[in-house]
């Protein structure tokens, strides 16, 4: 197997498809409609390639439970930066299952959920716990949450290889009600990582005059800890026209110095009774790791070395517009509601100090920066019932 950047595509994917799916604020007390998604999504940047289907299905028992229950593949085909230039390409498929059970009690709602995410050489488990309570007369929201993941992460190169990561999320949320047109919301939420956090197929290089091309490559290292904190504020506001715009902050800082700034806009406006148009901006820029750098001076120069361009200084851009389409309205056979929505993103990447060493022109650490364009589209039929 080559070295690989797919996690973290894989990770930002869903981050964009979540976006995409999730356009209010937090709200307890209710319990969500029963409900039934066929999702296709696919991501098309820098080599690498990630599509497949996804449905979701919610039902409820009574009007105190819900169950959820959804199935998410992607197939991956990449010949990132990283894969092209130290290995070859490569595919695979991940498939992800998850269900879910909401518990509604006065106003508030008690979540239980596990999920199971699979492929070749990274097995993924996640049990999480939430609640949340609606207060001072529905105008108050508080959120609470914890989660826990194990993975195991392998290597196809090596069949002994065979390692543990455990991770714990703890969440914190609350939204208000400002006026009777104005929403805000207030996130913060602390990861802690231990185990194997690194890549096993990636390498960092390192200065070397024996080599005729005037570097080497070694296998990275990373620390086996990591502890990471991200606060967001968010607003809603409504237009008098059946319209709103949505504003976003959002900061993360972590123990490997890996800080960042995500701004984001938004607006959203009705056509006539049946169509929803919606347009966003986002600005994201981050710090690279303290042990990250793109040449090393020396084989082994310090007790952490990694080159993953992720945990470099960078920053993108990302315009998207969606659309949706109330295609029953007023209720069909058994068929209360059903929606077609669409969401296409398109993504800037550019990458401060991580070097495109395909470009054989350049001394070694003057090789032309590394940026690319990604193109997402997430498009998905929803059914209430």
């Amino acid at each position: 197997m080559a070295v690989t950047d797919r996690k973290t595509h894989g990770l930002y994917l869903v981050g964009v498809l979540l976006a995409g799916l999730t356009g209010t604020l937090a709200h307890a007390g209710v319990l969500s409609d029963d409900r039934a998604d066929a999702m296709y999504h696919s991501y098309n940047g820098g080599g690498v390639e990630v599509d497949g289907p996804s449905v979701l299905v919610l039902k409820k028992l009574g009007e105190s439970v819900a169950l959820t229950g959804n199935y998410y593949v992607d197939s991956v085909s990449s010949a990132s930066i990283d894969v092209v230039t130290t290995a070859s390409k490569y595919n695979e498929q991940r498939t992800e299952v998850s269900a879910g059970i909401d518990y509604l009690s006065g106003n508030s709602i008690m979540s239980l959920s596990y999920t199971n995410s699979d492929e070749d050489d990274y097995e993924a488990n996640t049990a999480s716990f939430g609640i949340s309570i609606d207060m001072f007369s529905n105008m108050t929201t508080v959120t609470l949450g914890y989660a826990y993941s194990w993975d195991t992460v392998e290597n196809n190169t090596d069949s002994s290889f065979s390692r543990d990561i455990d991770r714990q999320n703890y969440r914190f949320g609350l939204t208000q009600v400002i006026t009777k047109d104005m929403l805000m919301e207030f996130t913060f939420e602390t990861i802690t990582d231990e185990g194997f956090l690194n890549n096993p197929y990636r390498s960092v290089r390192f200065l070397d005059p024996g080599s005729p091309v005037g570097y080497s490559f070694q296998p990275e290292k990373y620390p086996r800890t990591r502890t990471s904190n991200a606060a967001s504020v968010r607003a809603l506001h409504y237009l008098p026209w059946r319209a709103s715009v949505f504003g976003e902050y959002r900061f993360f800082d972590d123990t490997w110095d890996v800080r960042a700034h995500n701004i984001g806009v938004g607006y959203t406006h009705t056509l006539r009774d049946r169509w929803i148009l919606e347009a966003k901006y986002r600005y994201y820029t981050q710090d690279k790791a303290e042990f990250y750098s793109d040449l090393f001076s020396r084989p082994d120069a310090q007790n952490f070395m990694g080159r993953d361009k992720e945990l470099s200084e960078f920053h993108s851009h990302t315009a998207s517009i969606g659309l949706s389409y109330d295609f029953i309205q007023d209720g069909w056979s058994v068929i209360d509601r059903g929606s077609i929505n669409l969401l296409w993103k398109h993504i800037w990447f550019n990458y401060d100090d991580f070097r495109d060493i395909r470009d054989t022109s350049a001394a070694p650490g003057k090789e032309e920066l590394y940026d690319f364009d990604a193109d997402v589209l997430t498009a998905f039929v929803s059914i209430w019932f």
